[in-house]
């Protein structure tokens, strides 16, 4: 039977190019034919790093979608650094594909799954590649201190200024971009004139000037947080001081997101710079004595509260997609409106809180429990276990004929026994055959034991979830003791929910999803009626 390979390729640093994914791929498609092995298929990603999680890039989310449809039965990657370069998302990965049967092999670090001691080569080369993140990172930091303490600039932009390669070729500094730097010593005038961010923002936004990002400004973009030097109003280097090392970046391990935290105070590295001094001292200080006196009407300082509301942060105006919040105590409206200005969204669309939050559970529960609703739902378990059914089938199948070689290869081993004798090469392939059909067995009775689960037993227990849960949301708006427990089951349940207004005022919610969502929401995969639009009664604007 000729094996089904999948190829996978990735590349991150600056020293790699996107050639480096096709030379990846042509030393596997190269031990491919060499074995005889059809490929079935190939998956790469450019410039992704090694320690951002498989199932969070494009081409590790396909290789695992085939690996879990059972689609090929040998993965030929560069290393095993290709798929991680961390040790413990390494040996997941590689756990799970070789309990699937996948064959992994490297074709320039020589593992193979299927050799004696590949558990020692994958922790030796998952402990060498996560030592050279450790060490790139660690180099990293070091050179750019030591740029710093030369006075070269090192980091990011700050607005205000712009990045030149200096005299001598070895670094950079910052020059002050007069333009932006009228709008600087603007908002501080502003500010220390009693001016609120949120006014500020929506006279730059009005204007059309553009933010540090190119886009639009908001409150937290001018004010951000003094204690942490976050803010236009807070960056020191406006005061001809540069601060470096105040912060650094960290991936979360779970989503490989990059976060910033921040550094203790005796690690930063402070230089002074007068010559980038952009406002007075005495206007420095006026901002900072404002700044001292706490948060005036229209500024918003720290990063946000969670919300408390029900519905807070879930709705979604239709006029700029922005979120809804609370913006008093008894009406939602547009945060980009209220936090940007009317130039960025005109809609000023605001809904009584009470009213929203009661007719959208109401509404969430009455459409959902309807006859043609539950139906629905009904079909949409029933494909899921369909598709499922059929690939443990495919799977199984596939798994029936590889034991079946399995059994007739062990026959043969062991007749060559009987007839010349006990050799090491005969003893270590027949270790491995053997380990390799147990391995197959388990599969089989896992297959077998899911598919002895009742289809409509199954169905019938999720549709009955699903109206528990539903029945549930009459408590929600007493639950005020877990919001954030209800917050995320209505988040779940709906997804966005649009809401806006018609040509007569008269406001209206629109829940987008598909009912794909609600089938996740019940018990591991559901969703809700696609379009589902409705008027929200008469709140008033």
């Amino acid at each position: 039977m000729t094996l089904r390979a999948i190829l996978y390729a990735r590349y991150s640093t600056d020293k790699q190019r996107e050639t480096s994914i096709e030379d990846q791929l042509r030393d596997a498609r190269d031990r491919a034919a060499r074995e005889g092995w059809q490929v079935v298929a190939q998956h790469g990603d450019e410039g992704v790093s090694g320690s951002t999680p498989v199932a969070l890039r494009k081409g590790g989310k396909a290789l695992l979608a085939d690996a879990l449809a059972g689609r090929f039965d040998v993965l030929i990657v560069e290393g095993l650094d290709r798929l991680s370069r961390e040790i413990g998302e390494a040996e997941t990965i590689t756990k799970r594909l070789e309990h699937r049967g996948v064959r992994i092999i490297g074709t320039a670090d020589g593992y193979d799954s299927n050799a004696q001691g590949r558990k020692v080569m994958r922790i030796a080369r998952g402990l060498v590649n996560e030592l050279y993140l450790d060490d790139l990172r660690e180099k990293t930091h070091r050179g750019l201190a030591g740029q710093f303490d030369r006075g070269y600039h090192v980091g990011g932009v700050t607005f205000g200024y712009r990045s030149e390669p200096t005299a001598d070729g070895k670094g950079r500094h910052l020059v002050i971009d007069e333009a932006q730097a009228a709008i600087v010593r603007e908002v501080f005038k502003l500010f220390a004139d009693g001016h609120s961010g949120r006014k500020i923002a929506w006279q730059l936004n009005a204007r059309g000037v553009p933010s540090p990002r190119g886009g639009t400004w908001a409150v937290s973009a001018l004010v951000g947080d003094s204690k942490r030097g976050a803010g236009l109003l807070n960056a020191d280097i406006y005061n001809g001081v540069s601060v470096w090392n105040r912060r650094q970046w960290l991936k979360d391990p779970e989503t490989g997101k990059r976060r910033y935290v921040d550094r203790p105070r005796d690690e930063w590295q402070v230089r002074q710079v007068p010559e980038l001094r952009i406002v007075s001292p005495e206007m420095w200080e006026r901002v900072r004595n404002r700044a001292r006196r706490g948060p005036m009407t229209g500024t918003r300082t720290g990063r946000g509260a969670i919300p408390k509301t029900l519905f807070g942060g879930l709705l979604r105006c239709n006029a700029c997609g922005g979120p809804m919040v609370a913006i008093d105590r008894y009406r939602y409206g547009c945060n980009v409106h209220k936090d940007r200005g009317a130039t960025v969204c005109g809609s000023g669309l605001k809904v009584h809180r009470e009213a929203v939050d009661r007719r959208l559970v109401a509404e969430l529960r009455d459409q959902l429990l309807t006859p043609d609703a539950v139906t629905e739902l009904q079909a949409v378990v029933r494909d899921i276990l369909g598709k499922q059914q059929r690939d443990a089938a495919g799977a199984g199948a596939g798994q029936r004929r590889r034991l079946a070689a399995l059994d007739a290869e062990i026959g043969r081993l062991v007749e060559a026994v009987a007839s010349v004798g006990i050799s090491a090469a005969i003893t270590d392939r027949l270790r491995l055959a053997e380990a390799e059909r147990l391995n197959i067995n388990t599969q089989l009775r896992e297959i077998e034991a899911a598919n002895q689960v009742p289809g409509r037993a199954l169905v019938e227990d999720v549709v009955a979830r699903y109206k528990r849960m539903l029945l549930n949301l009459r408590q929600v708006l007493d639950e005020d003791d877990d919001r954030s427990r209800t917050r995320q089951l209505l988040a779940d349940l709906l997804g966005p929910v649009v809401i806006g207004a018609d040509e007569d005022g008269k406001p209206w919610a629109e829940i987008e999803e598909t009912t794909e969502r609600l089938v996740q929401a019940v018990g591991g995969s559901m969703g809700l009626v696609a379009g589902a639009r409705f008027e929200l009664a008469t709140f008033g604007l």
